[in-house]
């Protein structure tokens, strides 16, 4: 039986947010432990000294004191999760400054997280099972390319996807709206298959991922059920053909949204979430409704706009929703309208994860709302970057889940 993988825990107000428990069983439900370093009293001061960063809580000062231990080599970690209250300000400069001190010193992967009173382990599980993937899978994410004959299954919160890929190509795709988990995951497969003129019997190996990966994977007997932090970003520098070196990884989901500071196709530090849904491809989707044109239709339409014209809040779905309205009534023109749709989700995406986690160039956008240009440009001037695209950038998840499954095939 292997060792359970140990995650070090550098927070500040779990325990008077009363979330502590809600840490320790997201970490237990993936055979993890998370534990907190310990250090010596006399210790705390120095290390607050040597990081230069002047804080005047004594919970803060001990979260930097065992980071500083972790870099040093005094405490041995798999992991590290960084957490701490949503409301305090320092806290989150000491939560950044930390994951960045740990991240470029250190090859310990990092997810760091701001927490609310409502925190619960369902939120966290995503976030510990890619803490423990990496510790456990390191080989396995190193795999630069596909063998055999494999098919990839993401089971996303809007839509599913399939690919099949034979000997590192891509030979079928399938792509349908998340209805009933399992009838749309049959489904996108049957298309995948069709597509690449083969069977079920002629896979060798199967991988899921997605938010119904754990169902799917059993429903399919899959090789390989690995949550889509890994994969993602595993499936991004794949297509981008960056497998070596730095890249920054960016997913806006339907439900939530995802950035990955990736090295050597490995994520070193990661971030998944959102203040609300008004940050995510939901809100795009009801603003192409509203405009009365498909989602394929706004990313084109808000290129001919200007985001500028129309203010925009998209921090809440409803509020978000309420300025579109309030814009067209207005008279503001759904080119600008849609401009500003676009904008407004990149800025919260920027504002929010994009904070959490080092922005190394290229940057690679992936997922369905990839292929909205107008979202993909407003990214690209807030970050003042060319964002990168690859091809098949939607089936993101899947591709990368038939990837790594290729290193279940016997033989490999």
């Amino acid at each position: 039986m292997s060792r359970k993988v140990r995650i070090a825990q550098l927070s500040c107000g779990p325990e008077y947010s009363g979330i502590q428990k809600e840490i320790y069983d997201a970490a237990e439900s993936v055979d993890a432990e998370v534990f907190f370093p310990d250090i010596a009293l006399a210790d705390v001061e120095r290390a607050v000294d040597a990081f230069g960063l002047d804080v005047r809580s004594a919970d803060l000062k001990l979260m930097i004191a065992r980071g500083k231990a972790l870099v040093d080599g005094k405490v041995d970690a798999d992991g590290v999760f960084i957490g701490t209250c949503f409301r305090c300000a320092e806290a989150a400069i000491v939560r950044n400054e930390l994951r960045r001190y740990i991240h470029e010193h250190s090859r310990l992967p990092v997810v760091s997280y701001s927490f609310t009173e409502r925190t619960t382990a369902g939120t966290l599980l995503t976030r510990m099972e890619a803490l423990t993937t990496i510790a456990r899978r390191r080989a396995l994410l190193a795999r630069e390319e596909q063998t055999g004959i494999t098919m990839g299954v993401d089971s996303g919160s809007s839509t599913t996807k399939a690919v099949v890929m034979k000997e590192n190509k891509i030979v079928g795709t399938g792509w349908l709206p998340t209805t009933e988990v399992i009838a749309s995951a049959d489904g996108a497969v049957a298309q995948a298959l069709e597509m690449a003129g083969l069977t079920r019997d002629d896979i060798q190996a199967i991988g899921t991922t997605g938010y119904g990966r754990f169902l799917i994977g059993k429903h399919l007997g899959a090789d390989l059920v690995q949550e889509e932090l890994t994969v993602n970003s595993k499936g991004a520098v794949y297509l981008a053909g960056h497998q070596r070196g730095a890249a920054t990884v960016i997913d806006i989901g339907g439900m939530d949204n995802k950035a990955i500071s990736v090295i050597d196709g490995i994520p070193g530090t990661f971030t998944m979430g959102g203040i609300c849904a008004g940050a995510s491809g939901r809100f795009l989707e009801m603003t192409a409704k509203r405009l009365g044109v498909d989602i394929t239709e706004l990313g084109p339409l808000a290129m001919k706009g200007m985001g500028a014209n129309v203010p925009m809040n998209s921090y809440c779905i409803v509020f978000g929703t309420q300025s579109l309205v309030n814009a067209l009534a207005a008279g503001s023109s759904r080119e600008d309208v849609a401009a500003a749709a676009c904008h407004s989700v990149a800025e919260q995406v920027f504002e929010q994860q994009l904070q959490e986690v080092d922005i190394k160039e290229p940057v690679i956008m992936v997922g369905g709302t990839s292929l909205i240009e107008g979202l993909v440009y407003a990214m690209g001037r807030l970050l003042q970057t060319e964002i990168v695209v690859p091809p098949y950038s939607q089936y993101i998840g899947a591709v990368g889940s038939a990837l790594l499954a290729s290193g279940f095939i016997k033989g490999e």
